[in-house]
């Protein structure tokens, strides 16, 4: 079942990101990773938030979308592999009109999956949106 997030849920989310993060930027200077962190909870305000909860009433992933962007998709890592990226993706892309997403260009499994669900480059930037030195992928429907 995919539902909005709670404000109430945020610390799950938090659990959730830092799960998927450990797993898949192995790219993140630990500095980095703790400022990310302790910051990613202010974003949550800013775009639309919706949960994935599976049979057992666990939070598994979560997205976050603004303006027909997808600006987070984390899936827990003991729930990866399971479709529930693609669940949610598909959730974004048909109800919320999602057609962009930007992606760390280091962060090989993200950048295939966008890939094989549609998206094509059409820009990338050397730095991330705090200007840190990850090359960002810009990508779109």
């Amino acid at each position: 079942m995919i539902r909005k997030v709670k404000s109430s849920e945020y610390p799950q989310l938090v659990d959730i990101w830092e799960s998927a993060v450990i797993n898949t930027h192995d790219f993140l200077a630990r500095e980095d990773f703790e400022y990310f962190k302790k910051t990613i909870p202010n974003y949550f305000e800013f775009v639309e938030l919706y949960v994935y909860i599976n049979s057992d009433e666990q939070m598994t992933g979560f997205i976050g979308v603004a303006d027909e962007n997808l600006e987070m998709l984390f899936i827990h890592n003991d729930f990866r592999g399971k479709g529930i990226g693609k669940l949610l993706l598909n959730y974004a892309k048909d109800r919320l009109h999602v057609t962009k997403v930007d992606v760390n260009e280091q962060n090989d499994q993200a950048v295939g999956f966008y890939l094989h669900q549609g998206f094509t480059q059409i820009g990338r930037s050397e730095t991330d949106g705090q200007g840190k030195p990850y090359p960002i992928l810009h990508l779109s429907l």
